[in-house]
């Protein structure tokens, strides 16, 4: 029995853990860019999208398709700088400890 008490103060410590890391992670806020800077998104470390900036020379019809480009590219950015920072935050709980495939903390 006592072994099972220590795995629940055990357990209840990475939960404590977790839900601080998420706290964490809801402020965090990270910018992707793309075209050298012209669109900057700023996410959340939940992936909520927070703000996107555009420079006012993309803005013309005639850029309208290099535009959704950057767009896509700047997002998927600051969507892969949040997974970097989320998964560096997760490794810091699990002192490293290589998840299944596929089994993703918090989400």
């Amino acid at each position: 029995m006592k072994n099972l008490g220590q795995m629940m103060k055990q357990a209840q410590e990475m939960q404590d853990k977790m839900s601080e890391v998420q706290e964490k992670l809801s402020q965090l806020q990270v910018t992707g860019a793309a075209g050298g800077g012209m669109i900057e998104v700023t996410m959340t470390g939940k992936n909520e999208m927070r703000r996107v900036k555009i420079d006012p020379e993309l803005t013309g019809p005639e850029n309208l398709e290099m535009l959704e480009d950057l767009l896509v590219a700047a997002v998927n950015d600051a969507r892969a700088k949040v997974e970097a920072r989320v998964t560096e935050k997760m490794s810091e709980i699990t002192g490293g400890l290589q998840l299944p495939p596929g089994f993703k903390l918090p989400f």
